[in-house]
Order: C-alpha cells, then structure tokens, then sequence
C-alpha cells in the first residue's frame, strides 16, 4: 500500500523517517521550505524539488544521477532500510514525485509511502506541529537504479510507432487539448499523439486526500486505461504524473511506476 493515513503517522512518528517535500507551481509565489521552516510534522525533514532534480539542464525536474542521489539521501540520514513517509502540503500533491524518486533509486517500494491528506488534513485534524529544524546524522545511502522506470523523448517518439506502452497525462483537459496555455513560457499546447488526459486532479477529494479505490478503477477506465496494461505517466513537469502514478498502484499492486521523465516541458518545446 503506497499511503499511511494520519491516525497511522501520528502513532509512529519516532519508528519511522519524515519527509517533507512541499513544492508549489511557480505562479502561485510560495515556498516550500519558508513553510516548512515555520510549521511541519515532528521529526520530518525537507526535500527540496528543484534543489534535489538534475541541475545542467534546463528541464524543471529532471531525475538526478546516482551519485547525487546517494549523497543527498545520506546528508539527510536516511538509510536504505528506512521506513518512509513523505507527505506535502502543495495542490499538485508533489509527495508523489518524491515518492517516485525514491523508488526509481531502488528504495524498496513497500517501505516508502505517502501521507493521506498530507500537513492540509493533518493540521484540519488539530495534530501536533513543529517549527524546530529536525537534527540529522549522515549515512551512507547504497543506490540502485531503476532505468526501466523512466522513459525518454525517444522512446516516446518511437512508442507512437510500436504502441508497446500507453501514456497517461495528469495535466487538466484545457492544457492537454491545447485549449489553454502553458504555464511555462517556451512551450507550445496541445499533447503527445495518442496520449490519453486523465487530469491528476479529478483523482484527489477537497481535503487532499485520494479518491477510493473503485472510483479510481473508474477514472483510468474512462481515460481507456484497464489493469495489467503498460502504462506510462507524463504531466508538466514530472510532478503530478508521479500522483497517477501512485493512484495506479493503489489499484494494481504489482506496477512499478513509470514516467515520462522530460514530459511536456521537454516535449512541448517550440
């Protein structure tokens, strides 16, 4: 199961590693760690999005490489037989991409989990807060890549062709359809040819948390998806294709998820 709710959290908090990785769009002009810095989970530590993405690139997002990876994990203490939450307290959900991150690395995928609701229903819920750093030792992270779990431009371009996978895309029905501009500058509308839109957002309730399960069997069949097919999650960035992705497992336990990793940031280029 890829999430923990609340009552769960609450009673584990020393037994476990806390992650916060709160990421907002840039539009809406906050900041995760200002945030964080003034009120988070007891014992929780931060992830920075854009900080902890692959920084020669332009892409916003981008998967890091291993070294990296394994040198940002063992700066924040955490070890390869951690249990882990992640939670956030973004609109976009942005926990998932972490959560993606970890297993993409070779984090065990039963032992890295994601908070129900995130701070938004753990604060309605009138549970602890903290405004203290959290104190870390460093460790030493052992990395193991994934590359089955992340596609590139030309595999999706070639996909159009061999149609081996279907790709899934978590922006809002305006963006996919090219009814709406892109909110970052440089990008064209419209979407991958014979992609499909399910918009990440119809798969979360008003207070973050994610819909049942048989409603999202419902969602993925109108969006022509059924279980056991293979599957590939693209958005904007990387970020809410990640909540897709989540959402999908929670439905079919077996998939590891996959993303676009460039998604329309890469592919929308003019």
């Amino acid at each position: 199961m890829s999430l923990v709710d609340t009552n769960w959290l609450e009673k584990n908090l020393n037994k476990i590693k806390i992650i916060d990785c709160s990421w907002h769009m840039p539009q809406t002009k906050r900041n995760g760690f200002e945030e964080y810095q003034k009120q988070h989970i007891k014992n929780a530590v931060f992830f920075d999005l854009d900080k902890n993405s692959k920084t020669d690139t332009d892409l916003p997002h981008m998967l890091t490489d291993i070294k990296t990876w394994g040198k940002i994990l063992s700066n924040m203490g955490i070890k390869n037989e951690d249990q882990i939450i992640i939670y956030d307290n973004s609109d976009v959900i942005s926990s998932c991409r972490c959560w993606y991150n970890f297993i993409y690395f070779g984090h065990d995928p039963s032992s890295v989990r994601v908070l129900d609701g995130g701070l938004k229903k753990w604060i309605n819920e009138k549970k602890p807060i903290v405004d203290d750093l959290t104190k870390t030792i460093s460790s030493n992270y052992i990395v193991n890549e994934k590359k089955e779990l992340v596609k590139d431009k030309k595999q999706v371009d070639e996909n159009i062709k061999m149609n081996e996978f279907k790709i899934i895309d978590a922006r809002s029905r305006g963006r996919f359809e090219g009814r709406v501009p892109e909110p970052r500058k440089g990008l064209r509308s419209g979407s991958i040819k014979n992609s499909f839109c399910l918009p990440f957002s119809e798969l979360i309730n008003k207070d973050h948390t994610f819909i049942t399960k048989e409603k999202i069997i419902e969602k993925f069949k109108l969006a022509k998806c059924e279980l056991d097919e293979n599957i590939v999650f693209t958005c904007g960035s990387g970020v809410t294709a990640s909540v897709l992705a989540l959402a999908y497992s929670l439905i079919d336990t077996k998939y590891m998820p996959t993303i676009y990793d460039g998604s329309w940031s890469e592919y929308g280029k003019i």
